[in-house]
């Protein structure tokens, strides 16, 4: 009678731990079910790479990078943002110190972008303290 005694805690235990487990699966199973927003196939990445005057301070270049990240609240298309810098041991960079990636859903949406008022802005902004610059766009492979 002792030994059921101690025997029934662990079967309650492993029940509600079964019980549970179900539940989580069963969550999952919804989410990977229900429809998520609509994504494309493939996104349009519109890469810029840019090196700094020397005589740029850090609070120039921080300036640049907050306009720069601010442009997604100004310019409708812009689906997202990201920078950062350099961190290649390879030493292929070429001087460029700072890479940012906007993305598009199509090319008109890009297209607006480019002679938007608010990316001339940036422009000015950018201008007294850019050293050198490559773009590269492209649209993503599955």
């Amino acid at each position: 009678m002792r030994k059921l005694l101690y025997f029934l805690p662990l079967a309650l235990a492993l029940a509600c731990a079964q019980k549970e487990e179900k539940q989580i699966e069963k969550e999952i199973t919804e989410i990977r079910e229900s429809p998520m927003a609509s994504q494309p196939d493939s996104v349009l990445r519109h890469s810029v790479f840019f090196s700094f005057k020397e005589t740029s301070s850090p609070e120039d270049i921080q300036s640049v990078v907050d306009a720069f990240r601010n442009l997604q609240n100004e310019i409708d298309g812009i689906e997202g943002f990201e920078w950062g810098t350099n961190s290649s041991p390879e030493n292929l960079n070429q001087g460029l110190t700072h890479a940012f990636t906007l993305t598009f859903h199509s090319d008109e949406a890009r297209d607006a972008y480019l002679p938007h008022p608010a990316h001339k802005a940036f422009g000015a902004i950018l201008g007294p303290h850019l050293d050198k610059v490559t773009v590269v766009d492209y649209w993503t492979r599955p």
